[in-house]
């Protein structure tokens, strides 16, 4: 009787630990279908601005050749129409990050608080994903040495799932740039340098990939720029000079705490 007792509680206590495990999973599934839609959200909004993008810069040339020979005014940076729509939504926006071969193709967006694109997306839900995002020190739109976007690494590929598909040579080779526009310009990139690092105390003494913002003097730059050829998992051959500019992009790894994969690139446009 009691060996019956006992082997009854055994099974209760499995079933409510299938049934946890089971809403978790469930749970997972949910956020991950609701950031799919999400994302097809956007890509939608993009696209669709893209065809009025195309169609105001035929009437531009029109209205242009119409005036041809006059003297034009200097006027400041248009937005992208691309992004006009997507800007409405969020003015935290500064552009947009997209990667052949990944599924890396996001909004980019920076908060006065640093940690708060960790646990919202961009229409600043509470969301695990978070969204792509660079610090507030950092100003994607004035010519600087290097600026630094961070996402998670998500376990479905999301976010910067996928960025660690660059610890392969041969992917690296298949696809070497990346292309990060602002609201106002279109910008590439070609990777010049892929390690792995992590978060260190501020009293140690070590090069700290992330702080490199930018290079008050040649030498400032010259140092960064030997760090990141020196801690490559490969040699991509790519080569930069003092007064080049960098996209720097981070995630989580796992290899050490608070481990870091990161993925250097070099202005190309």
């Amino acid at each position: 009787m009691e060996s019956k007792g006992r082997n009854q509680f055994i099974r209760m206590v499995l079933l409510a630990i299938i049934i946890v495990c089971l809403i978790q999973i469930g749970r997972a599934y949910y956020l991950s279908l609701r950031h799919r839609a999400q994302q097809k959200e956007l890509e939608e909004f993009s696209e669709t601005a893209d065809l009025a993008q195309t169609e105001e810069k035929d009437l531009q040339i029109e209205e242009e050749s119409d005036i041809e020979g006059l003297k034009q005014e200097e006027e400041a940076p248009a937005l992208l129409a691309r992004y006009a729509a997507l800007y409405e939504q969020n003015k935290d926006m500064v552009g947009w990050l997209a990667i052949e071969g990944t599924k890396i193709d996001y909004p980019v967006v920076r908060g006065m608080d640093n940690e708060y694109y960790l646990h919202h997306n961009f229409y600043g839900d509470e969301d695990k994903y978070g969204c792509l995002f660079v610090k507030d020190i950092a100003d994607v739109d004035t010519p600087g040495a290097n600026f630094v976007i961070y996402g998670h690494n998500m376990k479905d590929g999301a976010m910067f799932g996928e960025l660690d598909f660059y610890q392969q040579k041969d992917f690296w080779k298949e696809h070497p740039f990346i292309s990060f526009d602002t609201l106002y310009e279109e910008r590439s990139y070609e990777i010049i340098a892929v390690f792995f690092s992590q978060v260190y105390e501020k009293e140690e003494n070590i090069f700290k990939y992330y702080d490199f913002y930018e290079a008050e003097t040649q030498e400032e730059f010259v140092t960064y720029y030997e760090n990141i050829k020196k801690l490559s998992l490969y040699d991509t051959g790519v080569e930069a000079s003092y007064g080049d500019t960098f996209l720097t992009l981070s995630t989580c790894a796992y290899h050490v705490d608070d481990g870091r994969f990161v993925v250097v690139a070099k202005r190309l446009d």
